[in-house]
């Protein structure tokens, strides 16, 4: 059923008219570049929607409530690594965002005792993801034969889960997960922005020359903010039985094909593909 999880009279009904007994709450704003733009805007779905959305759940006494929210909350780092006790210190309004809407679904336990869980996770990829995302916007742009868009020094590291292998920890943390806890889905997998283009250009061009490497490159002005890395430890989730399985050269082959077949069916791709968002002007929100 599509709907706005900021329109409480519809969100209301839906719990009314569709017995529902578990959500997984991954409705929201997700673009980091994008939210340096349209904060307001995160702000509104991000917190406002997930207020709604628990507000909801809770009268309807949902047996878990699972809000999927992101490793971006901790802020970045490049040496301690994170677990759940972390202290939240996010570096743009996306996380920011995020780490608000986190607060209301905890407080949700604290008073009521409602069966909440957090799950924060590192970067998703696999078939199917928008290409504004990193690993479909670079995959795109080297079978478009365009270069890879790089922001600032491309040294900065990023944790890549495979799409099915993040599924499987949903589906442990919805049999598995304790009610108020916080759980990191995480994985040991890392590489620099650079080092990512270099390994798709690599694969689509069938090149391991360094010069022709770089030929593939551009680098671009820095966004405003921009974490070195998000090291998490997922030490939790491992006690509930759940490991990343998928390798990379594995996944990462499976998208590649995936966006060789089916780029043109998404609908005003291409501007996703910029090294900037294309903004449009911001639409006056009707805040209830």
């Amino acid at each position: 059923v599509q709907g706005d999880i900021c329109e409480p009279h519809f969100i209301k009904q839906l719990f009314e008219t569709e017995k529902i007994d578990i959500v997984l709450h991954f409705a929201a704003q997700t673009h980091v570049d994008l939210s340096f733009w349209h904060a307001l805007e995160f702000t509104y779905v991000n917190v406002y929607g997930t207020n709604v959305l628990v507000a909801a759940a809770h009268e309807a006494n949902v047996e878990k409530f699972v809000y999927v929210s992101t490793d971006e909350v901790y802020g970045g780092s490049t040496d301690q690594e994170f677990d759940e006790s972390s202290p939240k210190r996010p570096t743009n309004p996306y996380a920011s965002s995020k780490a608000a809407a986190e607060c209301f679904v905890q407080s949700y336990w604290e008073r009521y005792q409602f069966p909440v869980v957090i799950t924060r996770s590192s970067n998703v990829y696999g078939p199917h993801q928008y290409p504004e995302k990193v690993i479909p916007k670079f995959i795109s742009l080297l079978q478009q034969n365009r270069k890879c868009c790089i922001h600032g020094s491309g040294l900065q590291r990023r944790n890549f889960l495979y799409a099915t292998d993040v599924v499987e920890a949903f589906l442990t943390v919805l049999k598995e997960g304790k009610p108020g806890e916080i759980y990191n889905i995480g994985t040991n997998f890392e590489m620099s922005i650079a080092q990512l283009a270099k390994e798709l250009i690599h694969l689509i061009k069938k090149t391991s020359s360094e010069s022709e490497m770089e030929h593939w490159m551009d680098y671009v002005k820095d966004r405003p903010a921009n974490d070195m890395r998000y090291p998490m430890s997922s030490e939790k989730m491992h006690k509930l039985g759940w490991r990343p399985k998928v390798p990379w050269k594995e996944g990462i082959k499976k998208t590649i094909e995936w966006y060789k077949e089916n780029f043109h069916n998404w609908k005003n791709a291409e501007k996703a593909l910029e090294p900037f968002p294309v903004t449009e002007p911001f639409a006056q929100l009707n805040v209830p």
